[in-house]
């Protein structure tokens, strides 16, 4: 009898439901300004060593310089997004758009976003001041 060899393909991990991202930053200095928002989803795939993200981040007319964000994955710095291109929207100077899959190579128990925005408060001698708002924990389901 022959045997039939087939060649082995490696096993795709598969991705757990999407979990939202929302974060909208907000001058602290009384004035309700409206200075960054970053919404979109973010996935772990079922190895604990890959994350998906596709997110959008608004750059509110209120802020100067643009803003900006930062991931972290258990808790340590995670290197900068991976930018996509930019689109427009109202509310927004600008709308910049990141999405990556990302390889780890080790477990990833969860991620979060820190999103950066600096304004010229009114209330503060026209000062330049920043603030950075975390999205909080998006824990990976798997683990």
């Amino acid at each position: 009898m022959a045997a039939i060899l087939l060649p082995v393909t490696p096993a795709h991990a598969a991705y757990g439901p999407d979990q939202q991202v929302y974060v909208q930053v907000t001058a602290n200095d009384g004035s309700g300004m409206q200075l960054a928002r970053l919404e979109g989803t973010v996935a772990f795939d079922d190895s604990n060593t890959r994350y998906r993200y596709s997110l959008n981040l608004c750059w509110q007319s209120g802020s100067y310089p643009q803003p900006y964000f930062s991931i972290k994955v258990n808790g340590s710095p995670a290197g900068s997004p991976v930018w996509t291109g930019n689109t427009s929207a109202a509310g927004c100077q600008l709308v910049a758009l990141y999405s990556a899959d990302v390889n780890v190579g080790s477990a990833v128990y969860n991620l979060s976003f820190d999103v950066t925005a600096g304004w010229f408060s009114s209330s503060n001698g026209y000062q330049h001041r920043t603030r950075t708002k975390s999205s909080g924990i998006y824990d990976n389901p798997f683990n």
